[in-house]
């Protein structure tokens, strides 16, 4: 077994005195395979370390990635090679981001309000509504009470 300490922990598990064995780690469980394993089973356990050890990227990540590659300082390839991204996936956020702006733009899109948002305003306009109907009755009743010389009547 090699000493290489810079290995994740998960793989320095999967050493044959491991194999057949279920190793949980940082990533979840991983069952081990015998050398002597099927292929549909070794491909199964590739495909549960890819899937572990992929890379999720926040909405705020992709923006600056993808506004980094259109201001052109440097090639998509080398920002790609240095996001550890493909460019594939960089070229298809690009796409994205560039047809959110053109639908905002047009104005297909309203903006979505929350619910709490649409209590907080409903609460709001019921508020101004009581407010406006005191005032028109108080305007009311300040005319009625109004003499014609202009003065108020007691």
């Amino acid at each position: 077994r090699p000493k290489n300490d810079t290995m994740p922990c998960w793989t320095r598990q999967l050493w044959p005195h491991n194999l057949n064995k279920t190793v949980s780690g940082k990533y979840g469980a991983v069952q081990t395979q015998k050398p002597g394993a099927s292929k549909a089973a070794t491909d199964k356990l590739v495909k549960n370390i890819r899937r572990m050890t992929r890379q999720h990227y926040s909405a705020k990540e992709k923006i600056r990635i993808v506004l980094t590659g259109l201001r052109g300082e440097e090639s998509i390839s080398v920002l790609c090679r240095r996001e550890g991204i493909a460019e594939s996936l960089y070229y298809s956020w690009s796409k994205e981001f560039l047809e959110a702006g053109k639908r905002r733009l047009s104005g297909d899109t309203a903006r979505q309000a929350t619910s709490p948002e649409v209590k907080d305003l409903r609460s709001e306009a019921l508020a101004l509504k009581e407010c406006v109907a005191d005032l028109t009755l108080e305007n009311r009743l300040l005319k009625k009470s109004m003499t014609g010389t202009g003065e108020f009547g007691e």
